[in-house]
């Protein structure tokens, strides 16, 4: 059915209820109506990589190495796989009663806040820190999980609306300050391509205020812009307990009858929390009138009729047995391939498992499942870890050694000894092997969200940008024993590894792969698929931090590839492949760019195209250029292919300090490659981009 038929027959079902009845229905944990008919249903799903915290589904790679992939009709599939896991464990689980929390069909993903700040825990959630690359992988996965027919397959949800990426301990009583350009330019247009073009189902506002009002009760986001400009049609929810802190942490209000009020009368339509167990009495003391319950709740029954839940659907025929099938894994070994980025290679990659001998498998990574599932993960039947693969892949072919380590961050393994307590047992591994692969890195443990457990002491956020102390000593003393060395990092945001990248002979990004991710990390070590997966976002030396604004400054000058004067470690689309290719022909409009593209090795592979744009004389234009295209492209030894490049729109505009989207200069530079056109991608990858001018 069509919105306009749902929303009559909510209209028409939530007439029939009271007041009070009305108000249970606006909490995540929405109660039975067994008068009228209405089962329970709780709206706290998630779903950020897979179907998560509901028991057992297919684990996908962490957002940010989605983002990573430049692999947007991928992305989709996977939404897919996820709605269709959804279905299948909702029609399974509330057959037999089970309409607990995580059960549903209403998703909290995908995270498309930018990720500004190297430090925040929570950027693994995101699609990195380009608002385009954000919003064309925020949509693709939106329509995976909705689907295209009338019946929603399952209902997505932008989060979180808007201006918020950390610092995570003050996120309960921070006020983001962003001028109009920065909203225009960042921080909104991913949220208003989901809204407009993907018909995202749910916004969620963030617990942070914005300009000074809480963003779940902004008048300025969720009335003059979300449901506004913008016309949103479909329903608010409110960070978990967010809400709450209008009263405790904001002190916008002075009680939670007046924070429910507050949030109830801007649009605020379900409350994750408690505050509006308090609606009732909001309404009888006169703070907010019972017709914005009952749109509320009109809202949320419109959602349910478009989901199929009131009157079934296609849908409740899909089986258990969906879940973690075959077709799904396979998606979730293809995205953990082009997900890793290689960072390095003098040579010694890709691996020969007939040939290499003794390896030497180091790291508190190697061995680690936490590694492979990033946060906001589900549950797998099986897991790989790097070392597993490893083990399989040189079964019958050589001996593999292994060594922890080290802790991940603390300064020993067992409490009782010395500390680097396995630092000589690692060096002597290395000294027996002839290649040693280091696995070091993060996990969810040391990055990710307050109140998360965080070696950082910052409620999930990290100090700065270096590997915890324990792996630097590690690092360090393997690197002296002299032994060609691969660096293999996992986790979700940058890292400084200025040492591995003076002194190791390659450096493999793998983030968090998923649960069965090992075999995918495995197959590129060994040669059988070549990394193609680039950087959504900038990795920076630790020192540029000093460079960087304040973590709580939300302004963007000096941040991102977009406006960072510095010198990076390693740039933003920036990824090296096994292959050698390169572009021979470029032909640019405003609309479109056609390059052509050749392998000229023996190495199947694919590349991904990145096409930037300079506005030459506006003032108002970000320093660099910005991301206006990008397509992955797979190519056979020795092949050569034309491939056509839809661009941005939005790369031909400026945002002036009122924050007003104008035409451009009407003087641009297009560059078309594997990378930036800036000079440290050159010098990384032997590389320049094909340029055009455009008048």
């Amino acid at each position: 059915m069509d919105r306009n038929e749902a929303r009559a027959k909510a209209a028409a079902l939530v007439g029939r209820m009271t007041l009070e009845e009305k108000a249970s229905q606006l909490r995540y944990d929405a109660p039975a109506i067994e008068r009228l008919g209405i089962p329970a249903y709780n709206w706290w799903g998630e779903a950020l990589h897979g179907v998560a915290r509901g028991g057992t589904a297919t684990s996908f790679p962490q957002a940010i190495g989605l983002a990573a992939t430049f692999d947007d009709a991928l992305v989709q599939a996977l939404g897919d796989a996820a709605a269709t896991e959804g279905r299948a464990k909702y029609n399974a689980l509330s057959a037999r009663g089970d309409r607990d929390i995580y059960h549903g069909l209403t998703f909290w993903a995908p995270n498309i806040n930018i990720f500004r700040d190297p430090r925040w825990g929570r950027g693994q959630e995101t699609y990195g820190e380009d608002p385009y690359l954000t919003g064309r992988m925020g949509m693709a996965y939106v329509r995976g999980l909705q689907g295209e027919g009338p019946v929603l397959k399952s209902a997505a949800c932008a989060k979180h609306f808007a201006v918020h990426s950390g610092p995570e301990a003050l996120r309960h009583r921070f006020d983001a300050r962003a001028t109009p350009k920065d909203l225009e330019e960042t921080y909104l247009p991913a949220f208003r391509d989901l809204v407009t073009k993907a018909g995202v189902e749910a916004v969620m506002g963030a617990y942070n205020r914005t300009n000074g009002e809480p963003c779940c009760g902004s008048k300025f986001l969720l009335v003059d812009t979300l449901r506004g400009a913008w016309g949103f049609a479909g329903h608010v929810v409110s960070d978990c307990w967010a809400v709450r802190d209008f009263h405790t942490g904001h002190l916008v209000t002075d009680s939670p009858q007046a924070s429910a009020a507050l949030a109830l009368s801007m649009g605020c339509d379900l409350n994750c929390g408690c505050t509006y167990l308090f609606i009732v009495q909001a309404v009888e003391e006169g703070l907010v009138p019972e017709s914005a319950v009952t749109e509320a709740a009109v809202r949320l029954f419109t959602t349910r009729y478009l989901l199929g839940l009131m009157e079934g659907s296609e849908y409740d025929a899909i089986p258990y047995d969906a879940v973690e099938c075959p077709a799904h894994l396979a998606l979730a070994h293809e995205a953990a391939l082009k997900s890793c980025v290689l960072l390095k290679n003098d040579g010694i990659l890709p691996l020969n498992a007939d040939a290499v001998g003794t390896l030497g498998v180091i790291g508190p990574n190697a061995n680690s499942r936490a590694a492979l599932i990033g946060n906001y993960h589900g549950t797998s039947s099986r897991y790989v870890t790097v070392l597993d693969a490893i083990q399989d892949a040189m079964e019958g072919k050589g001996r593999v050694l292994y060594s922890e380590g080290c802790h991940l961050w603390a300064d020993r393994v067992e409490h009782l000894a010395q500390p680097d307590d396995r630092l000589a047992e690692a060096r002597a591994v290395a000294a027996a092997s002839d290649t040693v692969i280091l696995v070091l890195g993060y996990d969810e443990h040391y990055e990710g969200e307050e109140p998360d457990d965080s070696n950082s002491g910052d409620a999930g956020d990290k100090p700065d940008l270096l590997l915890p102390a324990p792996q630097r000593r590690l690092l360090h003393a393997v690197l002296d024993e002299g032994k060609p060395t691969v660096v293999l990092l996992m986790g979700g945001s940058a890292m400084d590894v200025s040492e591995a990248q003076e002194r190791a002979g390659a450096i493999l990004l793998a983030w968090y792969p998923g649960a069965r991710g090992g075999t995918a990390v495995a197959e590129l070590l060994f040669g059988k698929a070549s990394p193609s997966g680039k950087l959504p976002v900038t990795f920076y030396r630790n020192a540029a931090l000093d460079e960087l604004p304040e973590f709580t400054d939300y302004s963007m000058r000096n941040r991102t590839y977009k406006n960072y004067a510095g010198e990076p470690l390693y740039p933003f689309g920036y990824g090296l492949s096994y292959a050698r290719m390169r572009l021979t022909a470029l032909d640019a409009g405003r609309e479109r760019a056609r390059v052509r593209v050749r392998n000229d090795s023996a190495f199947a592979a694919d590349e991904v195209v990145e096409v930037y744009v300079k506005d030459e004389a506006s003032p108002d234009a970000p320093v660099h250029p910005v991301l206006a295209g990008f397509a992955r492209v797979s190519l056979g030894a020795g092949e050569e292919r034309e491939v056509s490049l839809p661009l941005h729109a939005d790369a031909f505009t400026v945002v002036g300090a009122d924050g007003v989207r104008r035409p451009g200069s009407g003087r641009w530079t297009l560059y078309a490659g594997f990378s930036q056109p800036d000079e440290r991608s050159a010098a990384l990858t032997g590389q320049t981009c094909l340029r055009a001018t455009l008048t």
